[in-house]
């Protein structure tokens, strides 16, 4: 082997001794990756502990007509012990929207009825069931709970006003309102060709039997 080949072998070993020195190096000052195909390094990702389940407010949608609080506290606190329950409902009707919310004071247990409870056949209703994050839950969700709602009584409130005292001005206006509705439906049946001759409106009197004065000034 000549001499200038022994120096070509020489400088090719002390560049292959340098790479493998920078080599472990990298290896020791980057204990967090891994090496794959290519020789480059993957980063370890720390594997993140599944979030625990803390979610204890339910929604409930799809619920059927005549279940209403009494019935869902009822049916649900066969699993666990229930903190609140809300029904949805009108403001003015007091019926039932068909969704509300329940709140358990265990979060496993809210876990379990979501599990199973879910698409669950109720009185030909499927019932829709999902847990609220706790970061999902309104303020406001839970303001007037503890007051049950009682329907406003629509007849008696009908007959006051039908009933209420009329100034002379107000009952005029109430039996020209009457009028034009019975011109307008003599109308719509005279353009349909109906041969039919529309009954006098009876009890029309022209002042109202309770008219409202203004008391005389002295």
């Amino acid at each position: 082997m000549g001499a200038k080949a022994k120096k070509v072998l020489k400088k090719n070993l002390k560049k292959a001794s340098a790479q493998l020195t920078l080599s472990r190096r990298k290896n020791e000052s980057s204990a967090d990756f891994l090496p794959f195909e290519g020789g480059l390094g993957r980063e370890l990702v720390e594997k993140e502990e599944p979030k625990k389940d803390t979610a204890t407010v339910l929604y409930i949608g799809h619920i059927p007509h005549g279940f209403y609080e009494e019935q869902m506290e009822g049916f649900f606190k066969q699993f666990g012990k229930i903190k609140r329950l809300r029904l949805a409902r009108n403001r003015k009707t007091g019926k039932s929207k068909h969704y509300g919310f329940l709140e358990f004071e265990n979060p496993e247990v809210a876990k379990v009825v979501a599990e199973e409870m879910n698409n669950y056949l109720l009185f030909e209703h499927t019932l829709q069931i999902h847990p609220v994050p706790p970061e999902r839950v309104h303020p406001k969700l839970w303001r007037g709970v503890s007051r049950r709602f009682i329907p406003l009584n629509w007849k008696e409130i009908s007959r006051k006003q039908h009933n209420k005292e009329r100034t002379a001005e107000e009952h005029q206006k109430m039996v020209r309102g009457i009028l034009k509705r019975d011109e307008k439906r003599r109308k719509r049946i005279k353009d349909a060709g109906i041969d039919y001759e529309c009954p006098e409106l009876v009890g029309l009197q022209p002042t109202a039997k309770k008219i409202k004065f203004d008391e005389e000034e002295d």
